[in-house]
């Protein structure tokens, strides 16, 4: 029997997500967690390379198109940090497992057991399932969501900083190493929202201009109501099509919430953006998803 059924690919078609239970067991979950713990523990940050990361408008420009650290991350597994972690002199005010907001955007090329999640038969499954013919693996992160200090993320659309022609060939799969909750900080979404196109996209600015970045249009209004939150158990997964509007609230809890998501792209008959921030390089072409 499919591991996605047919019910589950109708509820994606009309709302844009879907929550899967059982992608990974539990014993991944936790293997998942402790690689991340070896690297974050073998992490060496260069001062420069102390980038806040937030979702807020001005704030992005800033610290992620200021950064050429960020804009180069793609084909590398790099750190970003939430704020108020650093003293003035750059050192670390919470303890260094405490400090991260996500680790990305390559986990998926060059840490075993995470290849392993992102190419497993069950994930293949699910972009046969929904009649991918060449999905591509585009980028992966683990979002951490600390206790306590686990920023907001505002109402946003994956597509305004992975823009594809058509629209609509990008997923987000969105794995949860620990049961994601209202209190801990789970994904909230518009149903129908992926129906829509985006108001706002995130693009390159011209080579040898600063900020690296820069947003066209704005991000619209949305009616706080309309939103429907999707706790998620260990181990489940949510798909998350790249035009749904979803959000996810700080983490006020005393639990850590720590993910491990991707997004994927039907490559036939789509062209990727060149003024994307992400682009895939010599050293990384957007890997295959339906390989090994």
């Amino acid at each position: 029997m499919d591991f996605m059924t047919d019910r589950d690919v109708r509820k994606y078609l009309e709302d844009g997500y879907v929550v899967l239970d059982g992608l990974l067991t539990s014993q991944e979950c936790d293997e998942l967690r402790q690689r991340m713990s070896e690297i974050v523990d073998e992490m060496d940050v260069p001062e420069h390379c102390r980038t806040t990361f937030s979702t807020y408008h001005d704030e992005q420009l800033k610290t992620q198109g200021n950064a050429d650290y960020f804009i180069t991350s793609g084909d590398k597994i790099r750190f970003f940090f939430e704020k108020g972690v650093f003293d003035d002199k750059g050192e670390f005010i919470v303890p260094k497992q405490r400090s991260l907001n996500k680790v990305g955007h390559a986990l998926h090329a060059y840490e075993p057991l995470y290849k392993k999640v992102t190419h497993s038969p069950r994930v293949q499954g699910i972009a046969k399932k929904l009649g991918l013919v060449s999905p591509v693996i585009l980028q992966s992160m683990f979002i951490f969501k600390q206790p306590g200090i686990g920023g907001e993320v505002t109402p946003h659309q994956d597509a305004t900083f992975l823009y594809t022609e058509p629209l609509g060939r990008v997923m987000g799969l969105w794995i949860a190493l620990e049961d994601a909750t209202v209190n801990n900080g789970c994904l909230w979404f518009i149903p129908g929202t992926q129906n829509s196109g985006i108001t706002r996209r995130m693009v390159r600015t011209p080579p040898g201009t600063f900020p690296l970045t820069d947003f066209t249009g704005r991000e619209q209004n949305y009616d706080d109501e309309k939103f429907v939150a999707a706790p998620v158990k260990k181990g489940g997964v949510v798909l998350i099509h790249g035009e749904v509007v979803h959000r996810s609230a700080e983490n006020t809890s005393e639990d850590s919430r720590h993910v491990y998501t991707f997004h994927i792209m039907e490559s036939q008959d789509t062209r990727w953006s060149p003024d994307n921030w992400l682009q895939p390089t010599e050293e990384l072409p957007f890997p295959p998803l339906y390989a090994k």
